[in-house]
């Protein structure tokens, strides 16, 4: 395969797959030991408070064959910003890409306003909580942030440093039940 002579080079240390399913992963590394070729080492998938979709299934594939999982979209496409709770301010991505409704719903908005509320509680911003919970996740390798202003881009980075307590950690599984 190109991608094992590319790592047989040193041109590439090791490869990915990005917005898979378990199957496709399975499939995967099932031909990829059949055939002696590089093991996947990471995928690439959206995970957030408001999307946790990978933790049906591919979580369990990932632990289990030691793929890490390299999350983006981890505020929603800014939606776990706050922004979006009152309108959708000119210039953001709502604005921008009208026909992104992945979290345009009522139930997103329900949990957003949720846990806003609990990071305020617990005086953190909804994105340093977002984020904190995201990057608290064992098999999380790495995170992809985005920001569209320097001070946008500190608070990220900054939210690496926060560590959510357990029971932080259960209100947010509480509000994820409800929603």
């Amino acid at each position: 395969s190109i991608y094992d002579g590319l790592v047989k080079e040193g041109k590439i240390k090791h490869i990915g797959v990005s917005n898979e399913n378990p199957f496709g992963v399975m499939k995967f590394l099932n031909e990829s030991e059949k055939h002696n070729l590089p093991r996947i080492a990471i995928i690439q998938n959206p995970y957030t408070l408001l999307n946790r979709l990978f933790e049906v299934g591919l979580s369990e594939i990932c632990m289990r064959e030691n793929v890490g999982l390299m999350a983006y979209s981890p505020l929603g496409f800014g939606f776990l910003s706050g922004k979006y709770l009152d309108g959708f301010p000119e210039n953001s991505r709502m604005k921008l890409f009208p026909n992104f409704t992945r979290y345009i719903n009522e139930n997103c908005f329900k949990a957003t306003k949720l846990y806003k509320d609990l990071a305020e509680a617990n005086n953190l911003t909804l994105s340093q909580m977002a984020l904190a919970f995201v990057n608290q996740q064992s098999l999380v390798m790495s995170t992809i942030i985005g920001a569209t202003s320097l001070e946008q881009l500190k608070e990220n980075i900054d939210s690496f440093d926060v560590v959510l307590s357990k029971e932080i950690l259960s209100e947010i599984d509480r509000i994820q039940e409800i929603h």
